[in-house]
């Protein structure tokens, strides 16, 4: 498995760290055996598996339901786990027991929490050996108020943008996650960091990538974003289910060579 200094090794000598978010054993298992760097448990499994309207909805039962099984999935890739709305945010001894439980019933090797005003709980969680990974740009929970949307687009938000990202590795910051920000800028954040800077929309000039396991396989996905790139497609799953069902109501399924041979008084027929 590799480790905090391993990435920022990695940065260093400029080899692009991969991130997958991936929420279950089988896609886990895939990841590693693929040599994916990282594993992100992202609370998007709210939209993606759980079919939730949002992130909004998500639980901490759920994140630590879907981290668990990740982990099993793939023991051997650094994984870290989202802080699910509602966990954080509300108070600093609050805050600080819901990321102990998800780091430690998890197992996780990081947290990942989104916003730069949480930049005391990033140095609270350090402090008693958390890793943590800070979500800046377009941040899921938030989009009720923000919307989906390229952020930073303006030259003052630009340069908030760059203050935070300064201010989440002050506070203790292990990694930066930076989604749908303009490309230049970035790259730019990406270079003003020692900790690696992994982009989702965010252009090549960032340290690393990320993009959800359903949306890389094309997997129950009905809405490609612009940032995103299909490498595979089991979008015919639903002619194998299709076929399946068609063999069972022709009786043409199970066959003999998918049946166990028939047992008469103990002796086989």
């Amino acid at each position: 498995m590799k480790t905090i200094k391993q990435f920022i090794t990695m940065k260093e000598e400029q080899e692009k760290i991969s991130m997958l978010t991936a929420y279950d054993y089988p896609s886990a298992k895939q990841a590693q055996e693929a040599g994916i760097d990282i594993i992100l448990v992202g609370d998007s499994l709210g939209m993606t598996v759980l079919g939730y309207e949002s992130t909004v909805q998500v639980t901490m039962s759920d994140m630590i339901h879907h981290a668990k099984a990740v982990k099993r999935g793939a023991p051997d890739t650094f994984t870290v786990v989202d802080v699910p709305f509602g966990a954080v945010g509300i108070s600093s001894s609050k805050d600080l027991e819901y990321a102990v439980k998800l780091y430690q019933e998890t197992e996780a090797n990081a947290i990942k929490m989104e916003g730069s005003y949480l930049t005391e709980h990033i140095r609270n969680c350090t402090n008693i050996g958390i890793p943590v990974v800070s979500h800046l740009g377009l941040t899921p929970q938030t989009v009720g108020i923000t919307g989906y949307k390229m952020q930073a687009s303006t030259k003052e938000a630009a340069q908030q943008l760059i203050n935070d990202a300064i201010t989440v590795e002050e506070a203790g910051a292990v990694m930066v996650v930076l989604e749908a920000v303009p490309s230049d800028l970035a790259e730019e954040i990406a270079h003003k960091l020692t900790i690696p800077v992994i982009g989702i929309g965010a252009g090549k000039g960032t340290d690393g990538q990320v993009l959800v396991y359903h949306d890389v396989v094309n997997y129950g996905v009905d809405h490609q974003p612009k940032f995103v790139k299909r490498f595979g497609d089991f979008s015919s799953g639903v002619d194998a289910l299709a076929q399946y069902n068609k063999e069972v109501k022709a009786n043409a399924f199970p066959d003999e060579a998918h049946t166990y041979k028939k047992q008469v008084l103990g002796e086989e027929s």
